[in-house]
């Protein structure tokens, strides 16, 4: 039987600020970013690092040991101008790996984002950078990817597997020029960067997958056009056992979602676990690393795609699938962990979702993740010879004592007649509510989807006394090919539909006051919002865009000097779905006043859209106000930011339902 025996520790006052009811300032707590992130365990088990914010977009990266009375110990830091940390692993007992990623602005190629891999002490002693080196003046072009680790070598101590960047100088001339080029793997000894070769580079790769065990057995490459356009078409090489020959494995059409993608390879069966469609939905299959390439179904869902593997331990042992109806479900292919998810459910009832983060080397101690709509997160240790389960860390402390709302799966019904998955969150304690102000919040991609669970833009405007309805249009993801039958782009017809018949049914079933309803979304969110606006100028009341699509061409004229533009171009489209689906080019039918965000660094929506979208929309007459920020990108990692864009949001759509 497992036993809870602690309460959550608060290791300083960064992250433990707690609530106060009588001074709470609901933008500042809800737009915080999270208190820790991305934690991890040594490989004894004994130790815990995680990632804990600084000011702006900067992070520091602290260490605590499990011993009695430890205090945490900061290891790393950066500052968020333009370095941040986003992950960070064991690689030793004392010594962790981090990844690194900043922006930069290029006169010609518009933003870049770099990624460097660098290693340190817990002290911070010995930093070495893991990546290739970035400065040669020589090099033919710049280096963006640092690379990744791919195999933590648990075996060994203080060396990983990790692909690398190999770019040819331009001095060919010169004996002592750098002539490889492409992504290869090497073993790097982390404290004093000796190297050995594992793979050659390749120019034409762009991943590979360990065993967990130090082999690479699978090598990903791509395919370019003769103007240097990426293709689409992907092909996966592997190694049999024993042989250092490259075969074929499976081949991939990113443009149309076919054949067999690799995710991960388990060495004792010898197979390679991957997605590929059954039926029009992503399922789970395994191919043998034999020679015969043999194909097995491992799990398939009628209803919605398979989403992820579930993995466990530093060998990254798969011993699992999930996937999301209403809420995320588990299968696990391992009974003893199956047992063991079990015995965890039953000692934590109310977390619903509960998953295991990491593990020490011999997984006799785990660190364990909980959470739910009305729960941000909450860290556990548990060591499974004890059977002791001990409280650690929440993942937002500026949220411990706030009432949360909860999030109830819904569904309406489209002007078609089909029936559309949604999640509606009401203000807390109102199970039921009538004549509410309500916002629809469509999710951004357009291919991807919401999920039951924490979310901390829909439970601030709850917080507020909102109805927030979050429609899973056509065109989201996670639902099979059936539910997306063309492109966000090229459907708009369909997912806007499906956005405004979401407001639409607040009103019918009397939840939204008519007068009273807004719509905000981010990304293709933030479109559809516009967009909304433009097909039905008379529902929304009020439209907040964060970083928002509003012009197609301009869109597709983004990505002009990189690799992607023939693919992204086919994905956007052509024809005169461009004109009609832009909804710069109809400013003039939009009513409703309009707030709208957006950060100058951003590399996935140009800020250039809401700058066209806010003069067209004031050379129409239209009422709209702009914020912008210089040294943010598309995510606002940024709690200041947050905060301002959760406020002025309010304060906006306070305003615009008093008219």
């Amino acid at each position: 039987m497992v036993r809870l025996i602690a309460a959550a520790l608060c290791l300083c006052p960064l992250m433990c600020s707690g609530a106060d009811p009588a001074n709470f300032n609901a933008a500042a707590a809800f737009g915080a970013r999270p208190s820790v992130s991305d934690l991890s365990l040594s490989p004894d088990g004994m130790n815990v690092a995680w990632i804990a914010p600084s000011e702006g977009q900067g992070s520091v990266v602290y260490t605590l040991s499990l011993a009695k009375d430890a205090k945490p110990k900061a290891a790393f830091a950066a500052g968020g101008k333009p370095e941040r940390v986003v992950s960070c692993g064991w690689v030793s007992n004392e010594r962790l790996v981090c990844t690194l990623m900043f922006s930069r602005r290029d006169p010609v190629y518009g933003i870049e984002v770099l990624s460097r891999v660098i290693a340190v002490n817990t002290d911070g002693k010995n930093p070495q950078m893991l990546s290739k080196r970035d400065d040669l003046i020589y090099a033919e072009y710049a280096q963006l990817g640092g690379g990744r680790v791919i195999d933590w070598l648990p075996d060994e101590d203080g060396a990983v597997l990790m692909s690398r960047s190999y770019v040819p100088e331009i001095r060919k001339e010169s004996r002592l020029a750098a002539k490889d080029e492409g992504l290869g793997v090497d073993r790097v000894d982390t404290r004093n960067l000796q190297t050995h070769r594992v793979e050659a580079p390749m120019r034409n790769a762009w991943d590979y997958i360990s065993d967990g065990r130090g082999h690479v057995r699978i090598v990903a490459t791509g395919s370019h056009s003769a103007t240097g356009d990426n293709s689409g078409l992907y092909e996966y090489l592997y190694h049999p056992s024993g042989s250092q020959e490259w075969q074929l494995l499976s081949r991939y059409d990113s443009r149309d979602d076919s054949g067999f993608v690799p995710l991960a390879v388990d060495p004792t069966l010898n197979v390679a676990y991957g997605l590929q469609k059954l039926d029009g939905r992503d399922a789970l299959y395994s191919i043998s690393l034999d020679g015969s390439r043999r194909e097995q179904l491992v799990y398939a869902n009628p209803s919605v795609d398979v989403s992820r593997l579930i993995h466990v331990g530093r060998h990254n042992r798969v011993i699992g699938v999930s996937y999301v109806t209403e809420h995320r479900h588990a299968e696990y292919f391992v009974p003893e962990m199956q047992a063991l998810i079990e015995s965890l459910g039953r000692a934590l009832p109310q977390h619903p979702a509960l998953h295991i983060v990491d593990a020490s080397v011999d997984e006799s101690r785990m660190l364990v993740l909980t959470g739910s709509d009305t729960d941000p997160g909450v860290y556990y240790i548990f060591d499974r010879k004890s059977h002791q389960l001990q409280t650690f860390l929440v993942v937002r402390s500026q949220l411990e004592g706030v009432k949360l709302a909860t999030v109830q799966p819904v569904s309406y019904a489209a002007t078609d007649g089909t029936i559309i998955p949604a999640y509606l969150t009401l203000p807390p304690g109102k199970e039921s509510a009538k004549g509410l102000p309500a916002i629809v919040m469509p999710h951004g991609g357009p291919s991807e989807r919401d999920e039951w669970g924490f979310d901390w833009l829909s439970q601030f405007f709850a917080n507020r006394g909102y109805a927030v309805l979050q429609p899973q249009f056509r065109g989201s993801a996670g639902y099979g090919e059936a539910w997306l039958p063309r492109e966000g782009f090229h459907a708009w017809q369909l997912a806007i539909g499906d956005v405004l018949d979401a407001g639409r049914w607040l009103v019918q079933e009397k939840i939204a006051a008519p007068e009273q309803l807004a719509i905000v979304g981010w990304s293709y969110g933030g479109y559809a919002a516009l967009q909304s606006a433009v097909v039905d100028p008379t529902l929304y009341k009020a439209v907040v865009a964060i970083a928002p699509v509003t012009d197609l061409n301009e869109l597709k004229d983004e990505s002009r000097f990189w690799t992607n533009h023939a693919l992204s171009g086919e994905f956007i489209g052509s024809g005169p779905h461009m004109h009609e689906g832009s909804p710069a080019e109809h400013a003039d039918r939009i009513k409703a006043p309009v707030l709208l965000f957006h950060a100058a660094m951003d590399d996935n929506v140009g800020i250039q859209q809401s700058r066209i979208m806010d003069q067209r929309l004031r050379a129409a007459g239209g009422k709209c106000t702009l914020v912008t920020w210089e040294e943010l990108d598309h995510q606002l990692d940024d709690s200041a930011a947050r905060a301002r864009l959760l406020d002025q949001s309010d304060r906006f759509l306070q305003a615009a339902f008093a008219h």
